[in-house]
This record gives structure tokens, C-alpha cells and sequence, in this order.
């Protein structure tokens, strides 16, 4: 028998799910994606779960992600999403909403997770630092396998601004830079966390990983490995599946329900 859990990706953009097979990685069934409420209030967010784990007739364990810090299960910050957000027990909101017991964590640390396992980042013992582009910044920071949980180098400061500002993906649309423009940012940014933390890895991920032949070569002044996502934009929902059942995902991210 399968290991099996929903794996619920909650972005800026988009929310994302799909029954997954944890001991291989795969998607059971077709991801199915319902756009951000806006304004992405908590109740109207855990409206959108509930439709997604309907829409599966789903029963079992839940793995959800969240754009922002979550310690014991409550968010500490969403940078990206909105303010009612912080300090809220979000494991307990949504563990009602699913009707299912329910772990919640860092959206970036659940697709760092899913690449470390099957993807990218395997067999990777060094620093690996898994970094997401698409609203925000998100990134996930491993050692010798093993996951330093929400991290934020999205926010480190560049030119008086957080980084996510200049050079996430939404910063690309937003301000029409060209590809090359683009990535002089990025490469600004990534020299900036390569003096902190001297990764031997970085893997890219979200959204602008599927076209990441128009701008990672361009990637010049740094000196750690870059390479793609392998799972693209479905590590979010691999990773969040794989942490209801793995201590990959260290158990600050608190639990809901009779799963455990």
C-alpha cells in the first residue's frame, strides 16, 4: 500500500493540489490549481482548501504550505499574502477547513524538501540552498540533508529594498526587465547570500524554473553550482504531502486532528 497524503501548495498567486505517493514523489491524480483569493484573507484562503480537498473526496493526512514562517503551527509572518495572517493558528484553521488532520510549513521549505528527495538535491551532502521565485523569494537551506527550517533570504536587503522586491519573478513582470536584465538582479542578489552562507548548491525553483535556460547561464559571478528544479512547480505539493508522514520536516510545524 502507497504511502499517500494531499499535498496543498498555497502561493501569491495560486493554490495548488494533488493526492501524492510520498515514497516515490509522483502526483496520483491531475494537480488541480484555483487562483488566490484576493484580498487572500485567512477564511477565504481555507475556503479554497476545503474546495481543493472536496474536490479529491479526499481522506487522510494533509500536508499544506504557506508563503511565510510557521513555527508550532501558527504563521509568524506573510509577507506576501495579508496581515491577518500573523500569529494566527493556521494548522487549526485549516485542519477544519480539510475536515482532515493537517501539518502546515514554509512553502519554500516544502518544495527544498521534495527536491532533496527526488530531485535536484539528491545525494547533495553539502550546503544546498533551495531558492523559489515567483511572488516573493522563498528559500530552503539544508545541511548534509537535513532542513534548516524558514529560512527568510528573500528579505535580505539590496539598494535600502528586500531582495524579493528587486528580483523575484514578479519584480521581472511588474518592471518588464529582459531577461538579462533579470538576471543581473539575481545574480546581485545570489552573490549577496553566497557572503552569508557559501552554498555548494543552489537549486531555482517556482514558476521561471521552467524557463531556466534564458537566464541561469547568464549566472556568471557566482561561484556555487545553480541548477533547475527538477519537480518545477510541483515540489510544493511532493514536499507538503511528504510532511505529514517524514521528520524531514522538523516537528515545530505543529499537528492537527487524530493523524498522530
Amino acid at each position: 500500500m502507497a504511502m499517500r497524503a494531499l499535498g496543498i501548495d498555497i502561493g501569491g498567486s495560486g493554490i495548488k493540489a494533488a493526492p501524492v505517493d510520498v515514497t516515490t514523489g509522483k502526483l496520483l491524480a491531475e494537480r488541480q490549481k484555483i487562483e488566490t483569493p484576493r484580498p487572500a484573507l485567512p477564511d477565504a484562503v481555507a475556503d479554497v482548501v476545503k474546495q481543493l480537498t472536496t474536490s479529491f473526496n479526499w481522506s487522510g493526512q494533509v500536508g499544506i504550505t504557506f508563503p511565510g514562517v510557521v513555527i508550532d503551527g501558527v504563521t509568524r509572518t506573510a509577507a506576501n499574502l495579508d496581515p491577518t495572517w500573523i500569529g494566527l493558528d493556521v494548522a487549526a484553521l485549516f485542519a477544519k477547513a480539510a475536515g482532515n488532520p493537517v501539518r502546515v510549513l514554509n512553502d519554500a521549505d516544502a518544495a527544498g524538501v521534495a527536491e532533496m528527495t527526488f530531485g535536484a538535491g539528491v545525494g547533495e551532502q553539502g550546503t544546498v540552498l533551495m531558492l523559489t521565485f515567483g511572488t516573493g523569494i522563498g528559500s530552503a537551506l539544508f545541511v548534509k540533508g537535513i532542513l534548516v527550517p524558514n529560512t527568510e533570504f528573500g528579505h535580505i536587503e539590496i539598494r535600502g529594498r528586500d531582495a524579493e522586491h528587486r528580483a523575484s519573478d514578479h519584480a521581472r513582470d511588474v518592471h518588464d526587465l529582459s531577461w538579462g536584465q533579470w538576471a543581473g538582479r539575481v545574480e546581485e542578489y545570489l552573490q549577496h547570500v553566497e557572503a552569508l552562507i557559501s552554498p555548494q548548491l543552489i537549486i531555482v525553483g517556482g514558476g521561471v524554473s521552467r524557463q531556466s535556460d534564458k537566464w541561469v547561464p547568464r549566472l556568471t559571478g557566482i561561484r556555487a553550482r545553480i541548477v533547475p528544479a527538477a519537480l518545477l512547480n510541483e515540489a510544493g505539493i511532493v514536499g507538503a504531502a511528504m510532511a505529514t508522514v517524514s521528520d524531514v520536516v522538523p516537528d515545530t510545524s505543529g499537528a492537527s486532528g487524530t493523524g498522530h
